[in-house]
């Protein structure tokens, strides 16, 4: 067992579920229960699949949950595809956090690849990358 917040990837999700709130706060209220609540969602997912996997027993129960915050990751690009291209977002907003998602992405398949080579037996030098510097 791993406690989540020491993971840089679930720091870096957590901090790009904030930023979203606060991008989605000025969407219509018509989206409250659509694409507000739905991008929140995903975001939000990010985290907390992480955080259920840092809470789980053994590697393999850890990479199910990483693989399941990559599908949140998937998704959340989707609807914020969608929010630009029907103009809820700015195209720079967009970007950014287009970029942000796609960082997050990256960190979360170099953990998963890292929790396979240690259910393997194989050492990953990723695994360092991924706990909180000090």
């Amino acid at each position: 067992m791993r406690n989540h917040e020491d993971l840089e990837v679930w720091q870096k999700a957590h901090a790009l579920t904030i930023r979203l709130y606060r991008l989605t706060e000025s969407f219509p209220r018509s989206e409250m229960f659509g694409l507000t609540s739905q991008i929140r969602r995903a975001a939000g997912s990010i985290g907390a699949n992480l955080a259920e996997g840092c809470g789980r027993w053994g590697e393999g129960e850890m990479a199910r949950f990483v693989q399941i915050a990559m599908g949140s990751a998937g998704e959340l690009q989707n609807h914020l595809r969608l929010a630009c291209d029907i103009g809820f977002l700015n195209s720079a907003d967009y970007r950014s956090a287009s970029k942000d998602v796609t960082s997050v992405r990256q960190m979360l398949t170099a953990f998963f690849q890292t929790l396979k080579g240690v259910r393997s037996g194989r050492v990953n030098s990723a695994q360092g990358a991924l706990a909180k510097s000090e």
